[in-house]
């Protein structure tokens, strides 16, 4: 589990959110909201290794009701192996995937990322797991509530390709996986993919 001082500091970015959103009635409100998200920024920065300017230009773009955001990966088997991409930012290894977009649905964006990050053009076929980032290990903890979905695709076209995102496009076995990228994918999650493909009769995973 995550922290108690990110827990609080997430916390406190999502009041100011809202607060900005819909109870600043006054301008005295709206800086006292906006105080109260430069006091999370502060939080973060101090203990998160991140930039306080950075992270209250993320919050700025915030608006509305503040929710969990979404991030899709998909899960794609040929021949029992899985396939991953080496990020560029970091050198590691992942699933093929990132935040949803606004006006797509989530199967929508699970095809747009794999296809952008490797190359191949899927076909989703099922939602294996709903999972809370907080709840799954994964290092560094991120400054806002993630929810991840982790989606079984199958190969209907396309090539090995990389991106401006991935240096590397490739196939593994479960017992000889590279070093992963544990902010994007843990290896429990891997190996629990893997569980799903020789069980497709399991119900999807929750949190």
């Amino acid at each position: 589990m995550n922290p108690d001082w990110l827990r609080w500091a997430r916390e406190l970015q999502a009041i100011s959110q809202i607060g900005l959103a819909y109870s600043a009635e006054s301008h005295f409100d709206a800086e006292r909201y906006a105080r109260v998200r430069e006091i999370a920024a502060e939080i973060l920065a101090s203990r998160g290794g991140i930039a306080k300017e950075r992270l209250l230009e993320s919050f700025s773009r915030q608006d509305g009701y503040a929710t969990p955001k979404v991030d899709v990966r998909g899960v794609v088997f040929r021949d029992d192996r899985i396939l991953l991409v080496r990020e560029v930012a970091d050198g590691r290894w992942t699933l093929p995937g990132g935040w949803a977009d606004v006006n797509q649905s989530p199967t929508e964006s699970v095809v747009r990322e794999v296809l952008e990050e490797s190359g191949y053009e899927t076909r989703p076929v099922k939602l294996l797991a709903v999972y809370d980032r907080d709840k799954q290990g994964h290092a560094p903890p991120f400054p806002f509530h993630v929810y991840k979905l982790f989606v079984l695709c199958e190969v209907i076209g396309g090539e090995a390709a990389t991106s401006v995102e991935t240096s590397a496009v490739e196939f593994f076995t479960e017992d000889a996986l590279p070093e992963l990228s544990s902010s994007r994918v843990t290896l429990r999650q891997i190996q629990r993919c893997f569980d799903h493909c020789r069980h497709p009769d399991w119900p999807t995973d929750l949190d």
